[in-house]
C-alpha cells in the first residue's frame, strides 16, 4: 500500500468515527436528564474507573493511549451534562453578586519603601492611591484581611527568576481576589554610597533581584547577601563598603551613587505584579481568569483537568503547584488562563470544574496590562 492508500483508509475509519462520537454525546445529554430527575451527581468515579480498567486491558499494547482517549471521551461527557444541570450553583450566585464597579483603591500596601519596583507597579495601577509601605509580603496580606490597606499589591513571577513561592504560597492561603495586573519592565543597577566598585566587598537585594542580576554579580566577585525588598538594600547601601541591587529611583532616594546601569541577567526582564482585595470585581472586558484547586491521588487526574482548558479553546498562561500544608506530598495547582466569565462555555467550564475538583477556588477575572 501507498502512503495515500493508508491516509484513504484513515480517513475512511475517521468518517465513521465522528458520527459515533456525536451520537456518545447525545447519550450524555441523555444521561443528564436522568441523573436531574433522580437527582444524581454528574461523577460517578468508579464507574469511570471501571471502564477505563476494561478498555486499557483490552487494547493491549495501546492500552495507555486507549486509556487517554476513553478518559477525554468522558470528560467531555460530563461538561456537558454539567451544562445541561447547570452545575456550579456556588459559582454563579459568587459571579452573580461580584462588584462591576472597580474597587476603593484609597490605601494599597506594598512592598519596600518609596522607589521600590512594587511601589512603581502600584502607582500605574492605581494612579490615585496612598501607598502603605511593609517589609514583607505576609504583611501586605495581613493588612488587607485586617482593613489598614483596601488592597495590596504583590510580584508574583519574573521573566527570567521565576516565580515569588513566598506570594503564591500567601495566594493559597488567604484566596483573595485578584483584581487587576501589570507586567512591569525592571531594570536593575548597582548603588552605593561608594564612589567606585573597587570599594564594594557586600551587595544587598532581595533574593529575586540577586537572582536577575547573578551573571553581573558572579563575574564581579563580591559577597552577596539577601534582604527584605531593594528599597531596603538601598538604605544598606548608605554604609561605608556595600552595594545595592535596586531601581534608579531608590538609589537617587537615598542619594547613591550609580555605578552599573542595566546589570540584569536578561534585556528584556519584566516582572508581573497582582494588585489583591477582599471584594470580587468583574470587568466585562478581564482578559485573565485566576483559579487554584487540588487535585485527587489518581494517574491522569492532572492531565485531565487541563485538557478540559484545551477542548474549550482556553490558553494557559501560568501553572504552579504549592504543597498543602499539614498535607505529605499533596499539592493545590494555581491557574491562570486567557479568557472572561461572561462567555458561556468559559463559564461552564469553571463551574463543572467547581463541583469536581477539591478546593476549588475563583480567583477573579481581571485585566492584565503591560
Amino acid at each position: 500500500m501507498t502512503l495515500e492508500d493508508i491516509r484513504r483508509e484513515i480517513d475512511g475509519i475517521d468518517s465513521q468515527l465522528l458520527p459515533l462520537f456525536l451520537q456518545r454525546m447525545k447519550c450524555a445529554e441523555k444521561v443528564a436528564a436522568v441523573k436531574k430527575a433522580k437527582g444524581l451527581p454528574v461523577l460517578n468515579e468508579g464507574r469511570e474507573r471501571q471502564i477505563l480498567n476494561r478498555i486499557s486491558a483490552k487494547a493491549g499494547i495501546y492500552g495507555g493511549e486507549a486509556r487517554i482517549l476513553y478518559a477525554n471521551m468522558m470528560a467531555m461527557s460530563r461538561a456537558v451534562q454539567h451544562r445541561l444541570l447547570g452545575s456550579g450553583g456556588l459559582l454563579r450566585k459568587t459571579v452573580e453578586g461580584a462588584s462591576r464597579e472597580a474597587p476603593k483603591a484609597g490605601v494599597v500596601g506594598c512592598l519596600g519603601e518609596k522607589g521600590s519596583f512594587s511601589h512603581e507597579a502600584m502607582q500605574q495601577l492605581y494612579p490615585g492611591a496612598k501607598p502603605l509601605f511593609f517589609p514583607d509580603f505576609p504583611a501586605i496580606f495581613a493588612a488587607v484581611e485586617n482593613g489598614s490597606a483596601d488592597l495590596g499589591v504583590l510580584p508574583v513571577e519574573n521573566s527570567s527568576a521565576g516565580s515569588v513561592a513566598e506570594v503564591y504560597d500567601l495566594i493559597l492561603k488567604y484566596r483573595f481576589s485578584i483584581l487587576g495586573a501589570l507586567s512591569l519592565p525592571i531594570r536593575h543597577c548597582l548603588a552605593s554610597a561608594e564612589s567606585g566598585t573597587e570599594q564594594i566587598r557586600m551587595v544587598y537585594s532581595h533574593p529575586q533581584a540577586l537572582r536577575q542580576c547573578s551573571g553581573f554579580l558572579s563575574r564581579s566577585g563580591w559577597e552577596t547577601k539577601a534582604c527584605s525588598s531593594t528599597t531596603e538594600a538601598a538604605h544598606l547601601a548608605e554604609h561605608p563598603g556595600v552595594g545595592a541591587v535596586c531601581s534608579t529611583c531608590a538609589a537617587k532616594e537615598h542619594g547613591l551613587s550609580i555605578l552599573a546601569q542595566d546589570i540584569q541577567n536578561v534585556s528584556g526582564n519584566r516582572t508581573r505584579f497582582i494588585a489583591i482585595g477582599k471584594k470580587l470585581y468583574l470587568p466585562q472586558d478581564a482578559d485573565k481568569i485566576s483559579v487554584c484547586f487540588a487535585l485527587p491521588h489518581r494517574t491522569g487526574t492532572l492531565y485531565g483537568a487541563l485538557a478540559r482548558f484545551a477542548a474549550a479553546g482556553l490558553n494557559l498562561t501560568k501553572i504552579e503547584s504549592r504543597p498543602i500544608p499539614g498535607r505529605n506530598f499533596e499539592y493545590d495547582f494555581y491557574l491562570d488562563f486567557s479568557g472572561n466569565v461572561y462567555d458561556a462555555k468559559t463559564f461552564d467550564l469553571l463551574c463543572a470544574l467547581s463541583d469536581e475538583l477539591p478546593r476549588f477556588t475563583f480567583l477573579g477575572n481581571y485585566r492584565e496590562d503591560s
